[in-house]
């Protein structure tokens, strides 16, 4: 059956505890903001992820439930079918969310003192994880060049991996909050560099369904050789299906040595038992989300469009970051010659938007934001309406 979805729909999410909702006043200091920050979207899920989820709640026993084999070969399928990646079973576990599988991996692999390079302005969970246990981050700060585009320090990041106190890179691939897809050459490059200094490298590609003007997704493990020695994945349908609230999301090992005693470790620890709404909501997704995604695609590309043009007619010093994948747009708001503070001030205040500050990624976000538009076009509009007056 073909479905049509209309993502113009505006949704009312009171009641729900939307995080989005009820942070505003812990996090902005007032609750009367358009929230444009976390990223989920305002979109109806795929209806087949609602019907299965009531049909399976109709049922009046929620016991302990086993792991379908059906779970683990949507994952395989889906992996096979929209990447052209093949994923055995043995390589999979699962995970209850891509920042705790995060934190997982480096409490398993790395001891409290060891150095976890991240790359800023990156997602800023990365930081918290590594931090939050102990751990010292080795920032390999991007570039960022006069065109806009951001590309990696490789000459810094070879000596911060020859250091012998660092243990582990995570990656951000694609890239949030710069949006990019790093290249195939980019990714051996970091591959070789981490197996030649014995450096894990997790890669973070939650985005990665997410891609835009028809570019295509490089997993990491899948660069090279090397990558596959040195990388863990990690991957989850919650922002490509817009269920996040489920926290499921997967590991995807290639290398056995690495493998099987961190699966062990996770297994005994029951740190990969889902619940069996995860796995539902999760393999429903993937079973028969594609047409919802691939509708969904279109209209995002054409929500950033929409930004880049208002830009460009009304706040002509903002420069917009067109990203390659997802639905977050980072705004480079320095051409207003205002202090960071100044600018999230009257973004909160005047405009009355909740809109994610840049150096919440890191010091080098200073002078830029992060706004989501995976929203109905007339609500985008009308934050938009509402900064430019704000700035005017």
């Amino acid at each position: 059956m073909e479905h049509t979805f209309d993502f113009d729909k505006i949704i009312d999410q009171s009641g729900t505890c939307a995080m989005k909702y009820e942070q505003l006043e812990p996090l902005f200091g007032r609750c009367d903001l358009r929230p444009l920050w976390i990223a989920d979207m305002d979109f109806a899920c795929h209806p087949a992820i609602q019907e299965a989820m009531m049909k399976r709640f109709a049922h009046p026993i929620y016991g302990y439930t086993a792991i379908p084999d059906s779970y683990w070969q949507s994952i395989i399928d889906w992996l096979s079918e929209r990447h052209g990646v093949e994923v055995s079973r043995e390589e999979l576990t699962f995970a209850p969310g891509v920042v705790k599988a995060l934190a997982f991996c480096v409490n398993f692999f790395t001891k409290p003192g060891d150095h976890i390079i991240i790359q800023e302005p990156v997602y800023h969970p990365f930081r918290m994880v590594i931090e939050g246990n102990g751990r010292v981050v080795s920032n390999n700060r991007l570039i960022h060049l006069s065109a806009g585009d951001y590309v990696i320090d490789y000459y810094d990041l070879e000596e911060k991996m020859a250091d012998p106190r660092v243990k582990m890179m995570i990656l951000c691939n694609p890239h949030n909050p710069a949006g990019v897809q790093w290249t195939q050459e980019s990714l051996q490059r970091v591959a070789r560099m981490a197996k030649k200094h014995g450096v894990k490298v997790v890669s973070d590609e939650i985005h990665g369904d997410l891609m835009l003007w028809g570019q295509k997704h490089q997993p990491f493990l899948e660069s090279c050789p090397e990558a596959a020695e040195v990388g863990i994945w990690l991957g989850a349908p919650s922002k490509t299906f817009n269920i996040p609230g489920f926290a499921s999301s997967w590991i995807v090992i290639r290398n056995e040595e690495m493998r099987r005693p961190f699966y062990a470790w996770l297994e005994t620890n029951e740190l990969s038992d889902p619940t069996f709404t995860a796995t539902l909501a999760a393999e429903t997704a993937y079973r028969y989300g594609g047409e919802w995604l691939d509708a969904l695609i279109p209209y995002l590309q054409d929500n950033i469009i929409a930004v880049e043009e208002f830009m460009a007619q009304r706040m002509p010093q903002v420069k917009v970051h067109r990203p390659q994948a997802s639905f977050l747009v980072w705004l480079d708001m320095r051409g207003l010659g205002m202090t960071h503070e100044r600018i999230v001030n009257t973004i909160v205040n005047k405009a009355h938007l909740a809109l994610n500050s840049g150096k919440m990624f890191g010091e080098n976000g200073a002078g830029f934001v992060r706004l989501n538009v995976a929203t109905p076009r007339k609500c985008l509009m009308e934050a938009l309406e509402a900064m430019a007056e704000a700035f005017s």
